[in-house]
């Protein structure tokens, strides 16, 4: 969500976008409606974003022209806010495995690249990893949360993470009308990974040792859209599996991104874990820290939010753990006053 003062009184409106990719796109979009954060310097402004077809010329409940323009001038000041940053966007859940959400991932990313916005997504890709091995009869294991990832299993997990989910995103986001570039770890040097502590448990399981974002900047200067996998190599060239919010994690960081987002199949923190209307909308780092050791922070949870601490720590503006399995989350955490999840703030 963006933080804009302004002396425009609230209004409410919709955001109707045009995409190519109909066959993704349910004839019906679900509308949103989010509890606004409390924060009296934000906007009283809310996007209620869907996407559809191009309406035809005989809708007879089609926004006027002077209505499409109110909107354009209501959302300048978000625009103007970030016009020029750069967002990372972690995409990984539901968001991946659902073509309508996927489609709405899409749509977000060219809409908000189509108005200045620098976004780069960072991408796993569990579930097809699984279906793959699945199909070649290896069995997928697990250990606190981590894929053992051998020699086998490893050789996969590049072909379906670089060859086919990486492509496919790049193809849904030039489709949509914006230019993406696909890359791993590996290209330019852009990630060097290391073995994570445990290796001899978890096999080739890496964590980032080094970010070189010399590959990125002229593609994010240039207008694309750049589309990374979560794998790389170590000095000597051997590949790692390394998780998708950590390596958006540090890539935000060393490219000093305005925001970090991390699409999330949870609502976001919650300060009862078992009640989901219990949403903390914002937080700084001091009180999602004290939750942790309060153990309202728990379980698969916990390493998102320290992802999130450590960007923060190194110069990121603000990062949010976002509910993906929504419609649009990425434009009403980014274009309205309202949020998708929860925002950490330094």
């Amino acid at each position: 969500m963006a933080t804009v003062t302004s002396n425009a009184s609230p209004k409410s409106f919709s955001f109707s976008i045009s995409n190519p990719l109909q066959s993704l796109i349910p004839k019906k979009s679900p509308s949103l409606s989010y509890p606004p954060r409390k924060n009296h310097h934000r906007l009283g402004l809310s996007v209620n974003a869907s996407v559809s077809a191009p309406p035809s010329i005989t809708t007879a409940n089609a926004p006027s022209p002077d209505y499409r323009v109110e909107i354009l001038s209501e959302s300048l000041p978000f625009i103007q806010k970030f016009r020029g940053k750069t967002i990372v966007v972690k995409y990984g859940g539901a968001a991946m495995t659902s073509p309508e959400l996927k489609s709405s991932v899409v749509s977000d990313l060219v809409l908000l690249s189509c108005v200045g916005l620098c976004p780069i997504l960072v991408h796993g890709g569990g579930p097809d990893i699984n279906h793959y091995l699945k199909q070649l009869n290896i069995p997928a294991e697990f250990r606190d949360g981590l894929r053992v990832t051998d020699a086998t299993t490893m050789e996969i997990v590049s072909m379906v993470l670089v060859g086919k989910v990486n492509k496919n995103l790049v193809s849904l986001i030039n489709a949509a009308g914006a230019t993406a570039v696909g890359l791993s770890g590996h290209d330019g040097r852009l990630l060097t990974a290391r073995p994570v502590p445990n290796s001899a448990q978890l096999g080739f399981v890496g964590e980032v040792a080094r970010v070189d974002p010399s590959v990125l900047r002229p593609l994010v200067d240039y207008g694309y859209i750049p589309v990374i996998a979560s794998v790389a190599a170590d000095d000597s060239g051997q590949a790692y599996n390394i998780n998708a919010d950590t390596v958006a994690g540090e890539l935000a960081a060393a490219l000093g991104a305005e925001k970090l987002i991390l699409l999330t199949d949870v609502a976001g923190i919650l300060e009862d874990k078992e009640d989901p209307s219990s949403l903390v909308k914002e937080i700084d780092i001091k009180g999602v820290k004290k939750m942790i050791a309060d153990g309202k922070v728990a379980g698969g949870m916990i390493p998102k939010v320290k992802c999130c601490i450590r960007s923060l720590a190194q110069g990121v503006k603000t990062a949010s753990i976002i509910d993906g399995r929504r419609q649009h989350s990425l434009l009403h955490e980014i274009m309205s006053d309202e949020g998708a999840g929860t925002m950490i703030t330094g």
